[in-house]
């Protein structure tokens, strides 16, 4: 068990878990972890909107300064963004200050290492270990303190980095794009880049005040866009989150779609052009059963991995795949990113588009989705999942489904909740099962 990082660093609310002493600290623990060698050491943070992002990115530019680490600021960036320029920089660290979709009362700490990939557990629990350590006899001599400065044209740089991710002839000339930016990183780089690709471009949720990221827009809340891409009969919508790592597209009639459907659409497109590395695609234990259905109907496996875009990333690494990512919108791309990055899975969604000349409600509805139902029990600490009446409700709910269906129940590794989701074939089943397992929950949670 980790005290402090969960499964996308270091999350909490702002000055309840993510506190300016905590910040300082991971700044130092994580710059002595990553000062390595007589060079001069550089650090690149980013951040989102929210409003305590001026409170920790000073705590963090102390405690990096504070081991003898330069820090580069980049101001509102989104996470990929951080994990492109922390590499093209030759930076020993990259660090990004968001809580994603969570509420601005929220915020988090996501760190990456020289080559653009998020830590490994194992470098997390050193880290841990620091910060948990006696740090002062290991600061920097005053003559060896590290200095910061904000890095003016990081914008464009990101923009062009997008924009050749497509084919150089290939523009988006003819298409009526709604973007939303959820009010968070994004805010800026999104809709500039879906511009200077010619597309029309009709942008919302791009006007923070530092604390309405996320609230009624982007991913989580796709209602507002639905409702303007109906309003302006637009092509396609696309939503990002707060920190534009994850993206869920609205098609022209106003329907949703999500992470499944945009990897059965790059999977089939990509393998048609002999760009897949290896016969399959990575996504997690959450990704529906339709998906794994349509993949095998066209030659591709589904390799599932734990919750979590690392887990995803991790497999991929080590098997040679180049396509994976979450139901959630979370798309990885990894010929292009070392992250889950909305706004390039977009722009490879409108590549297809563009090169098929046909709606995107054709062109992303590759499955019908088996029902699937998601409910989560909030808890306030304990081993409610041990407790043995949980345990023989989660077995009868496995045995109802068979082998058709599948039941997956998991702590939240960012809330304190648990999480049940079953699916299959018969929606009442799934219904019943999933209500068996939760009512267990919640009696041993109470």
């Amino acid at each position: 068990m980790r005290k402090y990082f969960g499964t996308d660093g270091v999350r909490g609310r702002a000055n309840g878990v993510i506190t300016p002493e905590l910040a300082l600290k991971i700044g130092q623990a994580a710059g002595l972890q990553f000062v390595r060698g007589n060079h001069r050491h550089r650090v690149v943070i980013g951040k989102d909107t929210r409003l305590s992002g001026y409170m920790i990115e000073t705590a963090l530019v102390a405690g990096f300064t504070s081991v003898g680490m330069d820090v580069l600021l980049l101001g509102p960036m989104p996470t990929p963004a951080v994990a492109m320029l922390t590499r093209s920089m030759r930076c020993d660290l990259g660090v990004m200050i968001s809580a994603s979709h969570n509420p601005y009362e929220d915020n988090g700490i996501k760190i990456f290492g020289p080559d653009g990939y998020k830590l490994s557990d194992e470098t997390e629990q050193e880290i841990e270990a620091l910060l948990d350590g006696e740090l002062t006899s290991r600061l920097a001599r005053p003559d060896s303190l590290g200095r910061a400065k904000r890095i003016e044209s990081v914008h464009a740089r990101y923009i062009e980095f997008a924009k050749r991710t497509l084919p150089r002839q290939l523009d988006l000339e003819g298409l009526r794009v709604v973007v939303d930016c959820a009010n968070g990183a994004a805010y800026k780089v999104a809709p500039e880049t879906l511009w200077e690709l010619g597309a029309d471009v009709i942008a919302i949720g791009v006007e923070p005040d530092g604390f309405n990221i996320n609230r009624d827009v982007g991913s989580t809340a796709p209602a507002a866009l639905i409702e303007k891409v109906r309003e302006r009969r637009a092509d396609i919508g696309i939503a990002l989150d707060g920190d534009a790592d994850r993206v869920i597209i609205v098609d022209e009639k106003g329907r949703l779609v999500d992470g499944d459907q945009l990897m059965a659409v790059v999977a089939r497109s990509w393998r048609e052009d002999g760009r897949l590395t290896q016969p399959g695609v990575v996504a997690t234990i959450m990704s529906n059963l339709g998906l794994e259905r349509f993949l095998g109907s066209i030659g591709l496996d589904l390799v599932r991995t734990a919750v979590g875009d690392r887990y995803v990333l991790e497999h991929m690494r080590e098997h040679g795949y180049n396509l994976g990512g979450e139901q959630s919108g979370h798309i990885i791309l990894s010929d292009y990113m070392t992250t889950g990055d909305g706004l390039i899975a977009a722009l490879q969604l409108l590549s297809v588009v563009k090169q098929l000349n046909k709606p995107v409600s054709e062109i992303c509805h590759c499955f019908e989705p088996l029902p699937q139902i998601l409910k989560n029990v909030r808890h306030s600490g304990g081993q409610p999942l041990a407790a043995d009446s949980v345990v023989t409700a989660i077995a009868a709910g496995r045995t109802r489904l068979g082998k058709e269906g599948r039941l997956v129940i998991r702590a939240s590794g960012t809330e304190p909740v648990i999480r049940v989701m079953a699916e299959g074939d018969d929606r009442a089943l799934v219904n019943a099962v999933v209500d068996d397992v939760v009512d267990a929950l919640s009696k041993a949670a109470a």
